[in-house]
């Protein structure tokens, strides 16, 4: 069987594992999307968005099953600090936590009166704040939530504090946002920018800001890393700052330093990705109709 690695760099070899293989978990979604782990129960959830349901996949017997439907066209995920699955929902136009009871909270849903856009992808930073993209992909058409104009007339990122309930554009200079992470100590992060889905010759990249020491503001923003296949969506930082990302041919690696390390071929468009597993050495890869999954030598960062 050939390998799925393609070695760029060097470096490369120490993340990978050369009797490792990507594995086929599931299949049948339309669009997949927002891998979340939970360690305590050894499961996965992801989006298929199109079909208006989250799917459940079981790590200690293989078994899939819903786990909501209708799932108001969600799309990102993320586990809050406190084990609770935060959410990205197009049909709501907004941000939802599921609470241990099994119930939805809609934690944000505009902004200065004005509904937002879609919320696409949302992490969790270690003081309870939760950070979002905000593009057009689920208003654009009826096919991941319901058409309509912008009533902000941009797409931004956005930083909510469950405790005040307020919300914030932290970057406001993107065409559309995408996959956002931070960097291990948090004093950077990554966002990615797909504004070639709506322009020739837009922006395919990852940029990455500054975090300013108040844990609020950002700065800089330079182009990270721009993509030469298809584009950039979700991705994952690990423990030593690499970032994991989807693109068009699989999932790219890209060293704390902007080198492209090497690549993992997927035979679908990759979406979104996820470490999980009890060692959080596993990458979990969500790529159009399938669910992968491929064991790394390496394993996804925590918050502080």
């Amino acid at each position: 069987m050939a390998s799925p690695y393609t070695v760029i760099d060097e470096r490369f070899h120490r993340l990978t594992l050369g009797t490792a293989t990507l594995e086929t978990l599931w299949t049948g979604g339309r669009w997949l999307e927002g891998p979340a782990y939970f360690a305590a129960g050894r499961y996965l959830v992801w989006s298929d968005i199109p079909n208006n349901r989250i799917l459940r996949w079981d790590e200690t017997d293989g078994s899939v099953s819903v786990f909501r439907q209708p799932s108001h066209h969600a799309n990102g995920h993320t586990v809050d600090r406190e084990g609770r699955l935060v959410s990205c929902e197009h049909l709501s136009r907004g941000v939802s936590r599921t609470e241990f009871d099994g119930s939805r909270t809609l934690l944000v849903d505009r902004i200065s009166g004005k509904r937002l856009n879609s919320p696409n992808d949302v992490i969790v930073k270690s003081d309870g704040t939760i950070w979002f993209s905000d593009p057009t992909y689920g208003i654009d058409t009826d096919y991941e939530g319901d058409a309509a104009a912008s009533e902000i007339g941009a797409s931004h990122v956005y930083r909510y504090d469950p405790a005040t309930r307020e919300c914030a554009a932290v970057a406001t200079d993107f065409a559309k946002p995408n996959g956002l992470a931070f960097s291990p100590d948090e004093r950077l992060l990554y966002i990615a920018d797909t504004g070639a889905t709506h322009a020739k010759g837009g922006p395919r990249h990852i940029r990455r800001f500054s975090v300013a020491s108040d844990g609020r503001t950002l700065a800089g923003g330079e182009v990270f890393a721009t993509c030469d296949a298809g584009l950039f969506d979700g991705f994952r930082v690990d423990v030593h700052g690499n970032l994991w990302t989807s693109a068009g041919d699989g999932v790219h690696c890209y060293a704390p330093d902007g080198t492209l390390l090497g690549k993992i071929a997927v035979p679908e468009v990759v979406a979104n990705l996820c470490f999980g597993g009890p060692k959080r050495n596993r990458l979990f890869i969500c790529a159009t109709t399938s669910l992968y999954a491929i064991y790394v030598q390496t394993a996804g960062c925590r918050r502080p």
